[in-house]
């Protein structure tokens, strides 16, 4: 299995007419079904690495203001405890402290996709926690302990934003201007990580605050692209391939890539 890494933009990803939707709801038919998912999200924050060992996980609606319509969706697939169980057990053979969590459901950055790629819900799913605090190199290790589930049928799903400055959203985008091209900064960033996975520099994509350019304008704070370092980190050194590029809402790219190539 190769690990992917996916966009979710905003919770009304799942209901607009938009490229990033349509790649999504076409991905799972190019993809070898997996066994079982493991997601990581950048909208579960913990000391330290944390699974969820729920066996039917919540859905969980952690957004505010958005229309009424979006509360009521549902996701419910069946959890996957032996597979929370795998990867603690991997974590602590690289020496990292890890947690279950035996009632943590999947929050609007996992199963928005997941809804998206794997309708029926069918597949045992469940999520990994970032630490924030910890930074990317952090999570760029934490995806190399986890890389032998690629050989145990187990989709990683890392799900996050290439570009995350919501301030940007709301200062820039004018919904007058459908199509307009995103600004020169987002796009510029979105490349720098484009070509640094294709070129397999892990180290580098993991130092990006002070490599890419306009690091701290795409992510004025990390939690939407550390996801991306999980997904690199399982992958392997060999780089990745980027499966889906486009914009929405002005900057916010909806990048998603696999890895290895």
């Amino acid at each position: 299995m190769r690990s992917l890494f996916v966009s979710h933009g905003s919770p009304t990803l799942i209901v607009d007419d938009c490229p990033a939707r349509d790649f999504l709801v076409g991905l799972g038919a190019t993809i070898e079904r997996p066994t079982a998912i493991l997601c990581i999200s950048a909208h579960w924050e913990t000391e330290v690495p944390t699974v969820s060992a729920a066996p039917h996980p919540e859905t969980i609606h952690d957004f505010y203001g958005f229309p009424d319509p979006l509360y009521r969706l549902r996701y419910a697939p069946p959890g996957a405890p032996e597979l929370a169980a795998r990867v603690l057990e991997l974590l602590g053979e690289s020496g990292f402290s890890g947690a279950l969590d035996p009632a943590r459901g999947l929050d609007h950055g996992a199963w928005a996709p997941l809804k998206l790629v794997y309708p029926d819900a069918d597949i045992p799913v469940t999520q990994l926690s970032i630490q924030h605090q910890l930074g990317p190199a952090h999570h760029l290790r934490v995806g190399q302990a986890l890389a032998p589930l690629r050989d145990e049928g187990v989709l990683v799903l890392a799900s996050g934003s290439l570009t995350h400055n919501l301030q940007e959203v709301m200062t820039e985008f004018r919904a007058d201007r459908p199509g307009a091209p995103a600004p020169a900064w987002a796009r510029e960033f979105d490349q720098w990580v484009d070509t640094t996975i294709t070129e397999g520099r892990s180290t580098e994509l993991a130092a990006y605050r002070e490599r890419a350019p306009y690091a701290a304008r795409a992510h004025p704070r990390d939690e939407h692209l550390l996801p991306l370092l999980v997904a690199a980190g399982v992958g392997g050194a060999r780089g990745g391939r980027r499966l889906h590029a486009s914009f929405t809402f002005g900057s916010l790219s909806m990048g998603a890539f696999a890895f290895p190539e």
